[in-house]
């Protein structure tokens, strides 16, 4: 595929709100988790909520789009320059030539479990929800393009935790097929009650701080983010830390609902498309942050299929002991996690993994390593065996004139 600039990008996590605090507190191997007090939630379990979430407002013309997920949407927009470096692709290129394109997994669904909690004696709603407003997932694309003022193409993916990294793939080829110059893309996803009952209750909420790939794993820990990117075709002459979307894979196993293969065969097919998308081999990533959510089956088959691939010839790390897994935005955050990785040179580590399952070959780093990267891949899988690979790499890589 063509490779495209980011030319702008942001997360906001339990992690750290904006680029600046990210960037910290990964070089510091911290972790955003805490024990969970969402809402009125009461489970042995630990989560990754963006307290910040509670002064946010979204702005009057936009009322009718009020939810969690959307005040955190518009909230991430406003870091780093974003929203400001998308309004300025429009006036460029034509406000219908500039996409959106987002991954989320349940919305705004919070604002109907709080309605349904708030009926009257007769059943009926005290304050009806808005469906198309917050439920509706395309509500988060809508709403993001009202606020930036874009007509252009505009879609939500919903494929669990593989949702934002496949939008990556969907911008790529609406570039490169002409029918749009530049795209905003990414993921948004916000605590909700469904979510972490619903993982409760298939036994998957660890009741300590996740520990991806780690002998004692007990689980994954629920999170939530935004995270963007404007993709543009490369300028001429690009600054020295510009970071290049080179290539996405994706791929369906439908081995199960809610299981991968065991093998990680659907993984692996997914990072051999990205690294052929972006005319790579193996040998020439230079970090892989792992899908990695902690839970038994899920680290054994990506495991497998890492080693498959690369052998133990590659750094690896997951960074979801640190900002939980953030489902939806999962693929996006950590595109972003990867674009900083680029750009400072720092291999993330995995907070809580030690120590490490013996039965992986794999490098894994578990505290953050210093050195010049060239090269960074994404991993991220969903249920029902949807997966996606990003591969990043500089504009000038090491060694280049």
């Amino acid at each position: 595929m063509q490779a495209l600039h980011l030319s702008a990008f942001s997360a906001t996590s339990a992690l750290g709100i904006g680029l600046t605090a990210s960037l910290d507190a990964l070089a510091a191997n911290r972790s955003g988790l805490v024990p969970c007090a969402f809402e009125t939630v009461r489970l042995a379990a630990y989560v990754g909520e963006v307290p910040a979430l509670a002064d946010v407002r979204l702005p009057a013309a936009l009322a009718d789009y009020d939810c969690r997920n959307n005040r955190l949407a518009l909230f991430g927009l406003a870091q780093d320059g974003v929203a400001d470096a998308v309004r300025s692709a429009a006036q460029r290129y034509g406000a219908g030539r500039v996409g959106v394109f987002l991954g989320t997994s349940t919305g705004g669904i919070l604002e109907t479990e709080q309605a349904y909690r708030q009926r009257d004696a007769s059943g009926a709603f005290v304050r009806p929800p808005s469906y198309r407003g917050s439920h509706t997932p395309y509500a988060l694309a809508e709403v993001v393009s009202r606020h930036l003022g874009l007509a252009g193409p505009s879609f939500v993916v919903s494929a669990a935790c593989a949702s934002s990294a496949k939008v990556f793939a969907s911008a790529a080829r609406l570039i490169e097929a002409g029918i749009i110059d530049a795209a905003l893309v990414g993921g948004v996803d916000s605590l909700c009650l469904t979510t972490l009952y619903g993982f409760n209750s298939l036994e998957l909420l660890s009741p300590e701080p996740c520990r991806p790939y780690s002998a004692a794993r007990r689980g994954i820990s629920i999170g939530e983010a935004a995270a963007f990117a404007l993709l543009e075709r490369p300028a001429a002459e690009l600054p020295p830390d510009a970071v290049l979307l080179g290539g996405v894979g994706e791929s369906s196993d439908a081995y199960h609902m809610s299981s991968p293969q065991p093998e990680g065969r659907g993984a692996e097919v997914a990072m051999q498309a990205a690294l052929a998308s972006a005319g790579l081999t193996p040998r020439q990533v230079d970090y892989l942050n792992l899908h990695g959510t902690a839970t038994s089956n899920n680290d054994a088959a990506e495991g497998l299929a890492v080693t498959r691939l690369f052998g133990n010839g590659v750094p690896v790390s997951s960074t979801k002991g640190a900002t939980g897994h953030t489902l939806g935005a999962a693929g996006a955050l950590e595109v972003v996690i990867g674009a900083l990785a680029l750009r400072h040179g720092l291999i993330p580590g995995s907070p809580g993994s030690d120590p490490i399952d013996d039965t992986f070959d794999l490098d894994y780093v578990l505290t953050p390593r210093r050195q010049t990267l060239n090269v960074v891949m994404s991993n991220s899988f969903g249920f029902g065996g949807s997966n996606a690979s990003v591969v990043l790499r500089r504009a000038v890589m090491q060694g280049d004139a």
